[in-house]
C-alpha cells in the first residue's frame, strides 16, 4: 500500500523535496514508483527490476548521515539505460548473450548515487544503442507513455518512457545520433545531450566511441540541468573526457541571434503541425527580443548522411568486436543488418569520410557565424508502430533528420517540450550550441518550455468523484483520447481542466473504435438497459468560461450529452451519433479505451 499523498505527486525534484519536508519517507517514494510501474503493466520499460535493492537503499537513507541539505538528489528515483553499468545488475545492451555483471557503477551512476539518488533498475533500449525507434529489442517493446500506437523512441526508449510515465524522476540514456533527444520529443519530456566528454563514459558500452555521450531525461529543464550538474566532472580514466568550466546557466545577451532552418528545410523536415508549432515557438522568442535568422541546412544534412554511410558504421562494428561475425544470431535482425555494413569500408574510406566531415563542418560553422545558438525541430513527425514494422529502416532514418549531424559537429543539445501541437501531440524543439555552452541552452530552454510533463501519473481506479467541481466549473466525462496522458488531454489541461477522479458508465453502453485518420478516437453509444458493459471514464472539472471553446474543437460525430454512471449518478460527457459508427469496430470487451490501446500495441500487426 503506497502513501496516499504520493499517488498524484509528479516526480519532479521540487515536488519530491516538498514531500520529504512534509515527512514522507524515501521508502514510500520508492514503493510508489514501483506501484506506478506495476499499475502501468508495461513489461518493456525495464530489463532489470532492482526493486529489493532500491527499497533497501531507501530505508538506509533514514539512518545514515546523508540528508537532503548535503545530498542534492537524496531519495530521488531514477533508471539507467542498460548499456551503462550499475553494480550488481547485469548489463545487456539489449543482447542477452552479451550480458555481464559489473562489480562497480559507471562513473556517472556513482556520482548520482553519491548525491542520494536511488536506482530503480535498468531500462530497455534499441540493441547496442543502434536505432531511434525503440523497437529493436528482444525484450518487449516499451509503450510510448502518451500513445501506445506511436514508437517509444530510441535508442533510450525505456529511459524516456520511465520518466514520461511518472515512474522515475530522471533517467540516464546515451546519445550518438539522437538517442537522448528523440525519445524525449516522442514522450513529451526534456532530453539533455551534454557536450561530448562532459559526462564520463567509463562504464558505458560504446556504440561509436568518438561520438557517444551519456544523456539525461527529466520532466523539466531545471531538473535535467540539476542532474547533469551533479554528475558532470572530468574523468582521467576516460580518454574522451574533457575538463569544462563549472556548468551553470548562461543568459543570452538582449537581442541575441538564434539561427533556425530555412523554409525549404522545414517543409521537407517537419509535418504541418510540426511546422506550425515550430513557428509558434519562434514567435515567442521574437516576442522576447531575440533575432531569428534562417540558415541553409544543406551542409548539416549532408554531414548527417555520413553517420550511416560507412566509416562510422565501421566504428559501430568495431564496438561489437567478433560478435558480428562469430555470433551474428545473437543480434536483433535489424541491428545486424545495419551494423554488418560497417564491415565493408576500408581505412582509406574512413580517412576520406573524416576529410568530408571537416569540410562540411567548416560550412556549418560559417552558416552559424554570428548566431548564439541553433534551434531546430526535435523530430520531423511522429512514427507509428505499424509504420516502423512495415519499414524499420526508412522511418528510423527519418527520425534522425534533426539529430544525426549534432555529435559529428561536437554540439551540445537540449530537446524541450513547447506545448501541444494542433493535433494534440507534444511539440518539441532542440536547442544546439558549441561544446561547453550547455548553460546557454538551459537558460533559453526554461523560457520556452511549455505543456504537460510527459503523461504524469495515470489515475488509479477510485471513487466516482474524488473531488467535487468548484463553483464556476462543469464536470466533463471523457472515455478516450482526452484522458490523462493521451494525445488530446492537453485540450482539457490547456483550458484549466482539473482531474477529479475515475468512474464507469452503467452497463447500457458500448464502445467503438471509430474509423478515419488522425488521432484514434472512440465512440460511446448508449443502448437498451443492460445491453452493453461498464466503460471506464475519467471525470474532469472544466471552467464554465472554457466549455464553449472546448466544444468548438470537438469534431463530429462526437458531442456532449448525459452519461449514466454505474453508481446511479450522471455526468455530461462524450457520446457518438449513430451515423458515426460506419466502419467502426466494437471494442466494448476491451475494458475501455486504454485496454484497447494496450491490446493494439501488443498485437503483432
Amino acid at each position: 500500500m503506497t502513501h496516499p499523498a504520493l499517488q498524484s505527486l509528479p516526480f519532479t525534484l521540487p515536488a519530491l523535496r516538498a514531500a520529504y519536508a512534509a515527512g514522507i519517507r524515501p521508502e514510500a517514494v520508492i514503493a510508489e514508483a514501483f506501484a506506478r510501474l506495476d499499475a502501468l503493466g508495461d513489461p518493456g520499460i525495464l530489463i532489470h527490476d532492482a526493486r529489493a535493492a532500491a527499497l533497501a537503499e531507501a530505508c538506509a537513507l533514514g539512518s545514515g548521515p546523508g540528508r537532503p541539505d548535503d545530498r542534492p538528489l537524496w531519495g530521488v528515483p531514477f533508471v539507467v539505460k542498460d548499456n551503462i553499468d550499475v553494480a550488481g545488475l547485469p548489463t545487456t545492451a539489449a543482447c542477452a548473450d552479451f550480458a555481464y555483471l559489473p562489480q562497480a557503477d559507471a562513473t556517472v551512476v556513482a556520482a548520482l548515487r553519491a548525491a542520494g539518488a536511488i536506482c530503480l533498475g535498468k531500462a530497455n533500449l534499441d540493441q547496442f544503442a543502434t536505432g531511434l525507434v525503440g523497437t529493436r529489442t528482444p525484450w518487449p517493446v516499451p509503450r510510448n507513455a502518451l500513445d501506445p500506437a506511436i514508437v517509444p523512441g530510441g535508442s533510450s526508449g525505456g529511459s524516456g518512457v520511465a520518466v514520461a510515465a511518472g515512474i522515475a524522476a530522471f533517467a540516464l540514456g546515451t546519445d550518438t545520433a539522437g538517442s537522448g533527444r528523440v525519445p524525449a520529443a516522442l514522450n513529451g519530456i526534456v532530453g539533455l545531450k551534454p557536450s561530448l566528454g562532459a559526462l564520463s563514459a567509463t562504464g558505458m558500452v560504446p556504440a561509436c566511441r568518438t561520438l557517444d555521450t551519456v544523456s539525461v531525461f527529466a520532466l523539466t529543464v531545471a531538473d535535467a540541468w540539476e542532474v547533469f550538474a551533479a554528475a558532470a566532472a572530468f574523468d582521467p580514466a576516460d580518454g574522451y573526457s574533457r575538463a569544462f568550466a563549472p556548468f551553470r546557466p548562461e543568459a543570452l545577451p538582449p537581442g541575441a541571434t538564434i539561427a533556425v532552418p530555412d523554409a525549404a528545410a522545414l517543409a521537407a523536415g517537419a509535418d504541418a503541425d510540426g511546422r506550425a508549432a515550430f513557428a509558434a515557438t519562434a514567435g515567442r522568442l521574437r516576442a522576447q527580443g531575440f533575432a531569428l535568422r534562417e540558415i541553409d541546412m544543406a551542409p548539416f544534412f549532408a554531414l548527417a548522411r555520413l553517420l550511416y554511410d560507412g566509416a562510422w558504421l565501421a566504428e559501430r562494428a568495431a564496438a561489437l568486436g567478433e560478435r558480428l561475425t562469430a555470433a551474428p544470431d545473437t543480434l536483433h535482425p535489424v541491428t545486424r543488418a545495419i551494423i554488418a555494413r560497417g564491415l565493408v569500408p576500408t581505412a582509406v574510406d574512413a580517412f576520406r569520410a573524416d576529410y568530408a566531415r571537416a569540410d562540411l563542418r567548416r560550412a556549418c560553422q560559417q552558416a552559424l557565424e554570428g548566431a548564439a545558438l541553433l534551434m531546430v525541430p526535435s523530430i520531423p513527425r511522429f512514427v507509428t508502430r505499424a509504420e516502423d514494422a512495415a519499414d524499420p529502416i526508412a522511418h528510423n532514418s527519418a527520425l534522425g533528420t534533426w539529430t544525426n549531424f549534432v555529435n559529428l559537429l561536437d554540439l551540445c543539445g537540449l530537446a524541450v517540450p513547447t506545448g501541444p501541437r494542433g493535433d494534440g501531440r507534444p511539440g518539441s524543439v532542440t536547442l544546439l550550441a558549441a561544446a561547453g555552452l550547455d548553460g546557454r541552452l538551459a537558460w533559453l530552454a526554461e523560457r520556452i518550455e511549455a505543456g504537460p510533463m510527459g503523461a504524469l501519473v495515470p489515475p488509479r481506479p477510485g471513487p466516482a468523484l474524488a473531488t467535487a467541481p468548484a463553483t464556476g466549473e462543469m464536470t466533463i466525462a471523457v472515455c478516450g483520447a482526452h484522458m490523462s496522458g493521451l494525445p488530446l488531454n492537453p485540450q482539457l489541461t490547456g483550458r484549466g481542466g482539473r482531474f477529479l477522479g475515475t468512474a464507469e458508465t452503467s452497463a447500457d453502453y458500448r464502445l467503438y473504435a471509430l474509423a478515419g485518420g488522425g488521432i484514434a478516437r472512440p465512440g460511446l453509444v448508449r443502448g437498451a438497459k443492460g445491453s452493453g458493459a461498464p466503460v471506464p471514464l475519467e471525470l474532469w472539472a472544466l471552467p464554465l468560461a472554457e466549455v464553449g471553446g472546448f466544444l468548438a474543437g470537438i469534431p463530429a460525430p462526437l458531442g456532449l450529452g448525459t452519461i449514466r454512471l454505474a453508481d446511479g449518478g450522471s455526468a455530461t460527457g462524450f457520446l457518438c451519433e449513430g451515423a458515426g459508427l460506419a466502419g467502426a469496430t466494437d471494442i466494448t470487451a476491451s475494458g475501455g479505451w486504454r485496454g484497447y490501446l494496450a491490446a493494439q500495441a501488443l498485437s503483432p500487426a
